[in-house]
């Protein structure tokens, strides 16, 4: 029994410190957002602010509208992106799991080759812009990161694991293609969409870099990218229309707890994200186990 025990002991230990050490930063970034600038400045980070103070708070939310926007764009491409995405990725990869499509290697290779290889900046840029003409659309925010190469092998590897018998048994009753995928293949792989999903929802939503190249429309900047214009220029906020709080000066504005008050305005709806996916992790890990 005291075998069992410590080796167990000994593992929930290891998860409870590390379950610490992921929590710890989370609560001092809320430490540092909720703190006074000259304390930050003299004595550093701390867990338990000094002063409370709501500058931070008060600088990036003083005019909401423009974070409300920021928000709705990134909430439309996520959600959007995600399903879109979810659905390109799933086809792609089923058709790769098939061993009885034609041109499988071909499109294995053309997938492959995608990641090694890419048309470079300069022409992407000319092709968006000058061609599809997809720059300040929302779009624009959507079809590069549309199908993933990566996560195309990763799904048609699980794919690759639900037993050809049954997509052999609902062709002989008459099933199509259609019906076989959206009614057997997608349900079957859960899991792997799930996985797939979540990363693929962080991706939209983390994304700046798309919005940075593409985007000049206030209207359509997402929360990330205007995050990061107030992270480059602290000024960004009174550049158009005097937005600065009264009595506020810019020598004054808050800096390392405005960092941290737009990190949690950035990760606080993931955060609300995960739970629903972490069931699916769980099967996850053990499909293909064998019952003894």
């Amino acid at each position: 029994m005291k075998k069992k025990v410590l080796p167990q002991i000994a593992i929930n230990t290891v998860f409870i410190i590390f379950g610490i050490a992921c929590i710890f930063p989370l609560l001092a970034m809320i430490s540092v957002s909720l703190s006074n600038e000259t304390d930050i400045i003299k004595n550093g980070y701390r867990l338990i602010p000094k002063t409370f103070d709501f500058s931070a708070y008060i600088y990036v939310l003083y005019k909401p509208i423009q974070i409300l926007n920021a928000y709705k764009v990134s909430l439309f491409v996520s959600i959007f992106g995600t399903v879109a995405s979810v659905l390109v990725v799933s086809g792609i990869a089923y058709t790769l799991s098939r061993n009885d499509y034609k041109f499988k290697n071909p499109l294995s290779f053309f997938v492959f080759f995608t990641m090694l290889f890419n048309g470079g900046l300069v022409p992407s840029y000319i092709l968006i812009s000058n061609y599809l003409h997809l720059k300040n659309t929302i779009w624009v925010l959507i079809l590069p990161y549309m199908a993933c190469p990566w996560f195309i092998l990763i799904l048609r590897t699980f794919m690759q694991k639900i037993p050809v018998a049954i997509i052999e048994s609902c062709t002989m009753d008459g099933a199509s293609e259609y019906r076989i995928f959206f009614q057997i293949i997608l349900p079957l792989s859960k899991p792997g969409l799930a996985t797939v999903g979540l990363f693929t929802l962080l991706q939209y939503w983390n994304d700046w870099w798309l919005s940075m190249l593409y985007i000049d429309k206030e209207s359509l900047v997402p929360l990330q990218y205007m995050l990061y214009r107030m992270m480059k220029n602290i000024d960004y906020l009174t550049s158009s229309s005097n937005m600065m709080p009264p009595g506020m000066k810019a020598a004054s504005l808050p800096s390392e707890s405005a960092r941290m008050a737009m990190a949690l305005l950035a990760v606080g709806p993931m955060l609300f994200v995960f739970p629903f996916f972490q069931k699916y992790f769980i099967k996850g890990l053990t499909v293909g186990a064998v019952k003894e």
